[in-house]
């Protein structure tokens, strides 16, 4: 046989009647009337490649149902194992066979197969709005523009049910803009859409009308077998294009046409504006049936009142007065039509979901968008830096820790000289040693005021509330603790401090009145050197058993105090207490006020530091590079509102998970009773505790949000806490108590994790004592300090 005779035989024919196969066959291999249906496919040779990947498949879905998950080779294969549950894989899912390619493929079964293949579409569109847009059936009428929205509908999974509808057939001059092959010239444009859309998902339900739209066929279209949810028109044809326009107003469905032009998008809402005018009254007073028969030139003013000649571009213009001249049809690209594909899906799905409602004409054009001059501000932001390992110098009394960087270090605390009078700068000086002591958020709650021999420690009244500082006892530990700074430094300086705490009933906000008096022969306190010493530190330890000295030591010093100590130090215990901090750290940061005031204390930049001397440095989080860039990112709330939405905000849990991990033990310390006395004088035996522990070379970080946390709802009702926070918190008691059991009649003052980590790149600045001292009387006389 000739070349000629072999091209003529084999040469596809493309009549009016021809029928392309366009739809897959689904067959599942665990049937046997569809699996000798399947054999025989095989055994005609209708199968020229067979794709088996189940397995692959399988093992895909499983470890994206579990992102954490870390599987060996072994471990995954034996997950497949189990969810196969003893069905051989052949007999698994289903086996689609595509005959124009005469390709076999095995995947999952349907609802696996959109879980998987959906699964990067989360959180951009959650699972409920993913359920929310299965199942919904989208028309689309004209597939030279339209074939690529309806592909990328159908792969966002925005519908699964699709109508198509377009009488031509692929040409040479349509691959300019349509996906498709020269293999596929000829075809009908329904047919290569179908094919394409149903190679990506063999599960989607699909209609073809390869006559395209005819006014006999519209009602049928639009609403055979149910009424379509959403109508993409794209049609050529201008009196199809309003009869269409009719017919869909008349059955309430919503119309978008997106033109290839400049990233028009045209929204018609009429499923909830029955009497809106036609193309926005565009046409006002002409009727499809007005526009039918008329030849091409009788036509044109009307497309010009649709498209509006000034929104037209600089190169479709003068394209129009072409036509039929140099151009045998309108211009278009396949940028627009990628543009036009995408612009549709977006707002298809958002119509769907009831995210957006509007009517009206929108442009995405990327000439106007992205065009000299027009280039959006970049704000660029240094990143923090990461921490890195201090200098391997012994710290010493004026610097125990590098500061942050670009921050010049403190001066050297200086005690006070003995004397008949104190003076006002000895007063200074012993505050000066008072605001060393710890405070939540490093907010530093505190004020003094000297009236002679006295002093008196008072709550900062213009500092605003918080959650976590339930009942000022928040404040109150730390004004304990700075007290006991003042007296260890006192004493050190040979002058008695008598504390009297809450001395005026009537004046809640005087928290301790201190007052001194000569006494030279009072014994230095070792602990006194360790103030300037003591920091947070965050950094990781290398996890190695608490040294049983230090915890004898510890737990006496607690006992010495007033205060009990419980540690965990079992790896078990550890880790549960891991689990359970972060599970605190997570609810705080989705909750919007707390992640408020969390924000609030934070100081990013070196210029914040200095300019208040107070909040969270982040130099001192220890955090790397990765970490700076998460919270950056949560820095902002509604990132997290819509985390907390999903469910989400797992990663939160991680920094307390870790630290403890890294940590030689945690600690909880309790005092007796539950007054306001008891966090004063808990604050005080913290501070003991703390710089004992700092003596010891022990890193020392508070992980206290819990236990503010609790105590709001067990005292306070959960007041300001949502009833999910609430149930989340009696949950976490349960399982904290496990570890530290409860005694009611203490108030647990703070959880913290010990460690024998390097010591800590960088330590929180101080307010001056300036800002915080003031003096009501006259100098009584200034002493030589």
């Amino acid at each position: 046989m000739s070349l000629e005779a072999h091209i003529t035989s084999a040469t596809r024919t493309t009549t009016a009647d021809d029928a392309e196969p366009w739809r897959p066959g689904l067959f599942d291999a665990a049937d046997p009337r569809q699996r000798a249906e399947l054999t025989g496919i095989l055994d005609r040779g209708g199968a020229s490649a067979v794709g088996d990947t189940l397995t692959e498949q399988l093992a895909e879905l499983l470890t994206a149902r579990r992102p954490a998950w870390r599987p060996s080779p072994q471990e995954l294969a034996a997950a497949v194992e189990d969810h196969l549950d003893g069905r051989p894989p052949l007999e698994y899912g289903t086996w689609a066979w595509y005959p124009w390619s005469r390709r076999l493929v095995h995947v999952l079964p349907g609802p696996e197969y959109r879980e998987l293949r959906q699964s990067r579409n989360q959180y951009k569109i959650t699972a409920a709005e993913q359920a929310g847009l299965t199942g919904r059936t989208i028309a689309v009428a004209g597939l030279s523009v339209g074939a690529a929205s309806a592909f990328t509908l159908a792969q966002e999974g925005v519908g699964s049910r699709f109508r198509l509808a377009d009488f031509d057939r692929l040409s040479l001059s349509n691959l300019n803009r349509l996906r498709a092959s020269v293999t596929d010239i000829g075809l009908p444009k329904v047919v290569i859409a179908a094919r394409q859309m149903y190679e990506m998902d063999p599960y989607l339900d699909i209609e073809v009308w390869p006559e395209g739209l005819t006014e006999d066929n519209v009602d049928g279209f639009l609403t055979g077998g149910g009424r379509a949810d959403l109508f993409i028109e794209e049609c050529d044809d201008l009196y199809i294009k309003v009869f269409a326009r009719e017919r869909a107003r008349a059955h309430g469905i919503a119309v978008l046409m997106e033109t290839n032009e400049r990233g028009m998008l045209d929204v018609e809402r009429f499923d909830l504006e029955p009497d809106r005018p036609l193309l926005h009254g565009l046409i006002d007073g002409v009727a499809a049936a007005d526009l039918k028969g008329l030849p091409v030139r009788d036509k044109v003013p009307h497309v010009l009142r649709i498209l509006g000649p000034e929104n037209l571009s600089e190169r479709m213009a003068p394209s129009l007065m072409e036509i039929g001249h140099t151009l045998s049809s309108w211009p278009q690209l396949a940028s627009g039509v990628a543009l036009g594909a995408a612009v549709v899906t977006d707002t298809a799905r958002r119509v769907l979901l009831g995210q957006f409602t509007a009517s009206g004409r929108f442009f995405v054009d990327p000439a106007e968008l992205i065009r000299d001059g027009a280039q959006a501000p970049v704000r660029a932001q240094a990143a923090p830096e990461p921490a890195v390992p201090p200098t391997a110098v012994p710290p010493t009394a004026a610097s125990p820790v590098r500061a942050p960087a670009a921050l010049a270090p403190a001066p050297p605390l200086l005690l006070p000289g003995p004397g008949g009078v104190l003076g006002e700068e000895g007063v200074r000086r012993l505050v000066a040693y008072g605001i060393q002591a710890p405070s939540g958020g490093n907010v530093q709650p505190w004020t003094f005021v000297a009236r002679g021999p006295v002093l008196h420690c008072r709550v900062d009244e213009t500092q605003p509330a918080t959650l976590l500082d339930f009942e000022g006892a928040a404040t109150r530990l730390a004004i304990g603790a700075a007290v006991e700074n003042i007296d260890l430094a006192a004493r050190a300086a040979g002058w008695a401090c008598h504390a009297r705490p809450f001395p005026d009933p009537a004046d809640p906000a005087l928290v301790c009145e201190l007052t001194f008096s000569g006494a030279p022969h009072t014994p230095r306190p070792a602990l006194v050197d360790w103030i300037e010493r003591r920091a947070t530190n965050r950094r990781a330890g290398p996890a190695r058993p608490l040294d049983a000295v230090h915890r004898q030591t510890l737990t006496s010093c607690a006992a010495d105090s007033g205060a009990r100590l419980h540690l965990l130090t079992d790896r078990a215990e550890l880790a549960e207490a891991g689990r359970i901090l972060g599970a605190a750290d997570r609810l705080r940061m989705l909750s919007r006020r707390m992640h408020a005031e969390m924000m609030g204390e934070l100081r990013w930049t070196p210029e914040e530091v200095r300019a208040t001397r107070d909040g969270i440095d982040i130099a001192t989080l220890e955090a790397d590079a990765a970490d700076l860039a998460g919270m950056s990112l949560a820095r902002h709330w509604p990132h997290l509102a819509f985390v907390r939405q999903m469910g989400g905000g797992r990663a939160f849990e991680e920094g307390a998970r870790d630290g403890v991990a890294a940590s030689s033990a945690i600690g909880c310390l309790t005092i007796a009773g539950t007054g306001p006395e008891a966090s004063f004088e808990g604050g005080r035996a913290l501070q003991r505790l703390w710089l004992t522990a700092t003596s010891l070379g022990l890193g020392f970080q508070p992980v206290t949000v819990l236990l503010y946390l609790l105590a709001r709802v067990e005292r306070g009702d959960g007041a300001g806490l949502d009833a999910a926070e609430t149930a989340t918190l009696h949950a976490l008691r349960k399982r904290l108590s496990a570890l530290v059991p409860q005694r009611p009649e203490e108030t647990e003052l703070l959880l913290f994790r010990l460690s024998y980590a390097p010591p800590p790149t960088a330590r929180a600045l101080r307010r001056g004592v300036d800002a915080v001292l003031r003096f009501d009387t006259p100098d009584a006389g200034r002493a030589t300090p």
